[in-house]
């Protein structure tokens, strides 16, 4: 698929990563979109407003969308992401047999999708991700860098 086919879902990525930096939160937000294009989880960082290292943008979508489906396998789905994810959700990813995931900007400090690691794409584990990068990556990247221009 074409990278500006997933232009729109990033758009309500990007609304989810406002709600994180509302209750200060680093602005990552994640949708996980059905085989038709549905929204089946939402999710924005929580980590400061929980109290909960887990608690990232993707892994509260995947939750979302698995609890609506009734299964952990998302088979069909995809996983659209403001930033590339870090290692533990890379995992997540690959665990609940996501087919693709779609990133607004790179990670070039802890990204596990191709930047620094690739663990979506490990041939060692067994199954392989779809990596669709750069979607939308100028807003993305920006509503990071002014976060962290503030909080500076």
């Amino acid at each position: 698929m074409r990278a500006d086919t997933w232009t729109a879902p990033m758009g309500d990525a990007l609304d989810a990563a406002q709600a994180a930096a509302a209750h200060g939160d680093v602005p990552v937000g994640a949708v996980v979109l059905g085989p038709d294009g549905e929204i089946l989880g939402r999710g924005h960082n929580r980590r400061e407003a929980d109290d909960d290292p887990t608690a990232h943008a993707e892994l509260l979508a995947i939750r979302e969308a698995a609890a609506r489906l009734g299964t952990w396998r998302l088979e069909g789905c995809t996983l659209v992401v403001t930033l590339e994810p870090c290692t533990m959700c890379a995992g997540a990813v690959v665990l609940a047999r996501l087919p693709r995931v779609v990133l607004g900007a790179w990670d070039p400090k802890a990204g596990a999708c191709g930047s620094v690691r690739d663990v979506v794409r490990d041939a060692r584990l067994n199954h392989r991700v779809e990596v669709v990068g750069g979607v939308r990556e100028a807003e993305c990247a920006a509503l990071l860098r002014d976060f962290f221009v503030a909080r500076r």
